[in-house]
């Protein structure tokens, strides 16, 4: 008996000291330090988002005829500045004029549901006009930057927050934009038409999408990029993406519906760019390209988010790999990362590049038409619920709170990470990605669960906002919300 007990001591003792050396913590990675020498975008316009909800109170109280003639009045003054917007320049007063007039037509459409649809399409106009007059703007310039992002994502969220007042039942998910000439193969994406070669900006549900989507100096709505490919002879779809958790692959139409996806926007390469013109099929061809390589060796997930590495992708770099193999170099105004609170959580998570190729940040180049947008409506409202915590949260950031892990978990999931390790050297996908170690896992749980608590108690404060208002809170009360549930917590 006491031989039994001194052994299982021997083994106590034995896994004490194997716990206390994977307790060791990683060795200091090196500090990101500033990295771009920018300032984020921001919009610092409080009272306009107010004055916005106060004319939506106020529509709701109007009697119908009266708010018609009142929409009837900016929906003139929207026709004849978009007509201005024809020979508009850069630093031209009409830009602004169109945006602000608009933020008041959706403010006031959002209490009168029957217009949304001139709403929508007038939108798309202005959009169109946006992109087209971007091909004479350098995107460098951090005036066109900005005014170009003011623009696109303002009447977006403009849009919805008219939407969001409306019968979700009743809106149409899809938002056709521009048909964009194209002779690659054909193909349907939840019911919208598009052509080998296009790209799919779109934007999940996980907590780490909301970081991707506003962790720039322009905080955008997309945070996933997909390569379609149409092949020629049997018209099979396929979309070529990279996942953090199994690096590159090639999914189905029905695989690519089954991953969740909140929204996404269809774009496409101008037809009248030079190299275009010379060759229409090129995007096929970037497809193909991608879609073989990806066939033929395991490209994994490039945490590092260097473009010039294309020994493991990103998914965006998925995209702009593939189109700068043909000359065509997407993303040619790269995106920056500045604040440094977002840096320090980024490079948590194993991020090295902050000047480097953001999802959302593909719809600024000039060289893309956005052919179609898509959301869903009964999800819209999670969006923008996810959007509103992820921005406290970089706030946080920013005022230098550190994202934390459970040390004691630490060796546990060390030999997870080892198992894991197993399986991706027999190509198979473990719980911890490919490329992440087991203390970014940890810190990436702990991230996940400030996100969850927060925004549980921020849907709290909205439900009870709708219960005493007769509306859904608006994007800038969200905020306000997640504000007050961060302090709580």
């Amino acid at each position: 008996m006491k031989r039994f007990l001194k052994k299982v001591q021997y083994y106590l003792a034995a896994l004490a000291v194997i716990y206390l050396l994977l307790l060791i913590p990683d060795a200091k990675e090196k500090d990101p330090g500033t990295v771009t020498g920018k300032k984020p975008f921001a919009w610092n316009s409080d009272s306009l988002w107010l004055q916005m909800e106060g004319l939506f109170k106020g529509a709701r109280q109007m009697e119908k005829g009266k708010l018609d003639s009142v929409i009837a009045i900016h929906k003139e003054i929207a026709e004849n500045e978009l007509g201005l917007l024809q020979n508009a320049g850069l630093t031209d007063a009409a830009w602004m004029r169109t945006e602000n007039n608009f933020f008041v037509l959706s403010s006031l459409i959002a209490a009168r549901q029957e217009q949304l649809s001139w709403l929508i399409d007038y939108y798309t106009r202005v959009r169109n006009q946006v992109k087209f007059h971007s091909q004479q703007w350098d995107m460098n310039d951090p005036a066109a930057r900005n005014t170009i992002y003011i623009l696109l994502y303002g009447m977006r969220a403009a849009v919805e927050e008219a939407l969001l007042q409306a019968d979700s039942l009743k809106i149409s998910p899809a938002m056709m934009v521009k048909d964009e000439r194209s002779v690659t193969p054909v193909a349907s994406i939840f019911g919208i038409k598009v052509n080998s070669g296009d790209l799919l900006v779109s934007r999940g549900g996980a907590e780490v999408s909301a970081l991707i989507s506003r962790g720039n100096d322009y905080p955008g709505n997309f945070s996933h990029v997909a390569l379609i490919y149409v092949a020629d002879k049997t018209n099979q779809v396929s979309l070529i993406e990279a996942h953090i958790e199994k690096g590159v692959a090639v999914a189905s139409v029905a695989q690519y519906e089954n991953d969740k996806k909140l929204r996404f926007m269809v774009m496409r390469p101008r037809a009248d760019l030079p190299l275009m013109l010379a060759d229409p099929l090129l995007p096929q061809k970037a497809a193909k390209k991608m879609f073989d390589e990806a066939g033929k060796r395991h490209i994994p997930y490039d945490f590092k988010m260097n473009f010039h590495d294309s020994s493991a992708l990103f998914c965006s770099e998925v995209a702009s790999y593939a189109y700068r193999k043909y000359g065509i170099q997407l993303w040619k105004y790269p995106s920056t990362i500045s604040s440094q609170g977002v840096v320090n959580w980024l490079h948590d998570f194993g991020v090295e590049n902050f000047i480097t190729q953001m999802p959302s940040d593909l719809e600024y180049d000039p060289q893309l038409s956005v052919v179609a947008e898509w959301r869903d409506p009964e999800t819209l409202f999670k969006d923008h619920l996810d959007n509103a915590v992820m921005d406290v949260l970089l706030e946080r950031a920013n005022n230098g709170e550190e994202i934390g892990y459970a040390t004691w978990k630490l060796p546990l999931v060390r030999v997870l990470k080892g198992y894991c390790m197993v399986k991706n050297f027999f190509g198979k996908t473990g719980l911890i990605p490919e490329g992440m170690s087991a203390t970014k896992a940890l810190k990436n749980e702990s991230f996940v669960a400030m996100h969850v608590s927060i925004k549980n108690k921020t849907m709290q404060l909205a439900n009870k906002f709708i219960k005493e208002n007769g509306y859904r809170p608006p994007y800038w009360q969200l905020v306000k919300f997640a504000q007050t549930a961060a302090k709580e917590k």
